[in-house]
């Protein structure tokens, strides 16, 4: 059964920057990633899960938050079954659990834009902003 595990989280300073990793893992070898959408979500304490960034399979089009103003970068290597999120100029804002889920696209009305349709989520990796 493939799960999505997240690393690279931590605790870092406002203005510094930090690399989130997806990666799938207990995957059979037909398994490949590349045929999903990949999305990023977070969840700030006492808040609703919200989408962060979305990269589409295929184009690799993507979608990002608002929130993110530009300072976010979603990528994604197909070849090592893997998604990034580049965060930098993080704030205390930024604090939340992040977390990957993989979906057909990031069109609207996706699961990107409806994380509540999620039934199952990996445990996420923590990000704290704090001087």
């Amino acid at each position: 059964q493939v799960q999505l595990v997240e690393s690279g989280g931590g605790l870092v300073q406002p203005g510094e920057s930090l690399r989130l990793t997806c990666a799938a893992t207990g995957a059979a070898s037909a398994f490949s990633l590349d045929i999903f959408a990949i999305a990023w979500f977070r969840q700030a304490p006492g808040k609703e899960r919200e989408g962060v960034s979305c990269i589409n399979s295929g184009d690799g089009s993507t979608v990002y938050a608002d929130s993110g103003n530009g300072r976010f970068t979603i990528s994604r290597d197909n070849a090592k079954n893997t998604g990034y999120l580049q965060k930098s100029s993080l704030n205390p804002e930024d604090t939340a659990i992040y977390y990957c889920q993989t979906l057909h696209s990031c069109s609207r009305g996706s699961y990107y834009y409806f994380p509540e349709r999620y039934d199952r989520w990996g445990q996420g990796t923590q990000v704290t902003v704090s001087p």
